[in-house]
């Protein structure tokens, strides 16, 4: 089982729902960086559950506490560990899953796979394993931070409700003004309407979150098997209950032309840029200096809290009777995670360019 994310940049991550602490080791970071433990915490107070009525009602306080790598408040250049604690499982609520497999989860590939599983909450297959990708995305971005480059993830659609594609008419400062994380307040507005309806009726639902990274330099990435959107996308697809990536344009521009879709490009006093950014930052696999523009779809979350028909593990029928605490819809959790793994992906490119320049 491959438990560790990146090149120069790495994480490598621990920990299963309901066992004692989900952890991890960020390798690679540049030292000297400011360590700001209160903003770390703050990612982690995006992702974690119970803040509202449209997440999980499970109380985690999701305390991080770091281990080593860290001196007087700066990056050391050593590995950085770190632990947060689990406090609130409940695994009475998953004995009736000991011997059946939820319908389109982990269940049935991971015990195929491995022969063995952890019921409770699906072991390492559960959300909760993404509380270290946002330790390691937070010490990221404090990285990124100096170089100039940010990176805001929101909510865009869930269900049939959408927002526009064109990320500069909205004010990023609403995002997280609202549970949902969407800069449209109306349509942030409908979104929690739906997610109320779904819940109710012990149903889940997906949707999509965009995702804008300014300030990034050009020369990111590879123009063969290292481009930067297949990282990207790689990261995006790591991520629990994701169906699909598309950056730019994506599907929308294949109804388009190429007189239509070329971004022109322009000089201003010998500085050459392009008048459009179809290609959503990347070009030829390789960063552009245009913002990186991308989307990501999350299916329904697997786990529904209604009666379902499936197997158990000796594919005898049955029905399953869900008990415990679930996301009726995963994006307003999300949003931080996309971040985290987009921060990740972006640094660790970024030092891979400086070897390559060296």
């Amino acid at each position: 089982m491959r438990n560790v994310f990146g090149n120069i940049f790495t994480l490598s991550t621990f920990g299963e729902s309901h066992g004692e602490a989900i952890g991890g080791v960020v390798d690679g970071m540049p030292a000297g960086i400011d360590i700001d433990i209160d903003f770390i915490q703050s990612e982690l107070n995006r992702r974690r559950p119970g803040q509202s009525q449209i997440t999980t009602s499970r109380q985690e306080a999701d305390l991080v506490e770091i281990l080593s790598g860290v001196f007087e408040g700066k990056s050391t250049g050593c590995p950085i560990g770190f632990i947060v604690r689990n406090s609130n499982q409940r695994s009475s609520d998953y004995e009736n899953m000991r011997r059946v497999f939820r319908p389109s989860h982990a269940d049935f590939t991971y015990f195929q796979k491995y022969g063995i599983r952890d019921h409770r909450g699906g072991g390492r297959s559960s959300a909760r394993e993404t509380i270290s990708r946002c330790v390691g995305g937070a010490l990221a971005k404090l990285a990124l931070r100096q170089l100039g480059i940010t990176i805001t993830a929101y909510t865009s659609q869930v269900g049939h409700i959408a927002i526009e594609r064109d990320y500069h008419q909205y004010d990023f400062d609403e995002i997280e003004r609202n549970i949902v994380r969407c800069p449209d307040p109306q349509k942030a507005t409908e979104m929690i309407e739906l997610i109320n309806a779904v819940k109710q009726e012990g149903d889940t639902i997906g949707g999509v979150i965009s995702c804008v990274v300014s300030g990034c330099p050009v020369g990111l990435g590879e123009p063969a098997f290292d481009k930067l959107h297949a990282a990207l996308g790689s990261a995006m697809l790591s991520i629990n209950a994701v169906k699909g990536f598309e950056y730019g344009e994506g599907f929308d521009g294949v109804a388009a032309r190429g007189s239509e879709q070329n971004d022109i490009f322009s000089s201003d006093h010998g500085v050459i840029h392009t008048l459009t950014n179809h290609s959503g930052g990347i070009q030829g696999g390789i960063s552009n200096g245009n913002d990186i523009f991308f989307r990501v779809a999350f299916k329904p979350v697997a786990t529904l809290l209604r009666p379902q028909p499936t197997v158990d593990v000796d594919g005898k029928e049955t029905t399953l009777a869900v008990k415990g605490r679930h996301d009726p819809c995963v994006l307003p959790r999300a949003v931080p995670v996309v971040e985290a793994m987009t921060a990740m992906t972006i640094l660790d490119f970024y030092l891979l360019n400086k070897t390559i320049q060296m």
